[in-house]
């Protein structure tokens, strides 16, 4: 059947968060502080390793048993999110309370994100196409401004975001709501991310599936382009 629509997942699959390192620098500089670069090196290593970077690679975290539940539901809402990753990055001493907050902050704000080279040419193809497109993410935030500040808006005609919904991929109902809030039909859609976990779920509404790597901006230049083998429609305009 041909694929009117294209699902995206945002983080790993259009965008990728900025290092810890960067999120850290950021966050002191916002407060006026400075640590010793010794010092500095060993917090960046460590909130990475504890996963506390918001929409970066976690998957290989173990996380303390103090926070297992509240991750395990952490995008179904803008407070279990705020909280779950706040206290990640609390298992890594910082010179300064308010720096959790503070890097908290940051990761929603578009400077702390970039997206993959080949990002607006596929989208923007999708739309010269007639392609449907929509983005649907287990988050607990609005990442609508990244959009705009990187000019990607224009082609995204829907966002599906999980603590809107109370529900997360790959539960089913996330994806439906996308192809509703499209107006096409699962079969007729195509969606894209980097978690063979979550991103699958689309497979159970009869969504074709298309996985990418989740890697570093600069070292996945082009793993958006196979989309366009994948789908088809016509040029407009």
């Amino acid at each position: 059947m041909t694929i009117k629509a294209v699902l995206f997942d945002f983080s790993g699959t259009l965008f990728r968060i900025e290092s810890a390192a960067s999120w850290l620098r950021g966050g002191l500089d916002e407060l006026g502080l400075t640590l010793p670069e010794a010092e500095f090196t060993r917090a960046a290593r460590r909130l990475h390793d504890v996963g506390a970077v918001p929409g970066g690679t976690a998957a290989y975290v173990a996380v303390p048993e103090h926070l297992t539940e509240l991750m395990a539901v952490r995008d179904v809402d803008a407070t279990r999110h705020r909280a779950a990753y706040t206290g990640l990055a609390r298992e890594v001493p910082l010179p300064d309370e308010r720096l959790y907050d503070v890097l908290y902050e940051r990761h929603m704000r578009p400077a702390a994100w970039r997206p993959y080279p080949d990002a607006p040419d596929v989208l923007a193809a999708l739309r010269e196409r007639g392609i449907r497109v929509g983005v649907v993410s287990n988050i607990g935030w609005d990442p609508r401004p990244i959009f705009v500040e990187h000019g990607l808006d224009a082609y995204v005609d829907a966002y599906v975001l999980s603590y809107r919904h109370g529900v997360t991929k790959p539960d089913p109902r996330l994806f439906e709501a996308a192809c509703e809030a499209l107006g096409v039909a699962p079969r007729s859609t195509l969606m894209v991310g980097d978690d063979r976990h979550a991103d699958a779920g689309a497979a159970a509404l009869g969504c074709a599936v298309h996985f990418v790597d989740h890697l570093p901006v600069d070292e996945r230049p082009d793993g958006l382009r196979p989309v366009l083998g994948l789908v088809g429609g016509e040029r407009v305009g």
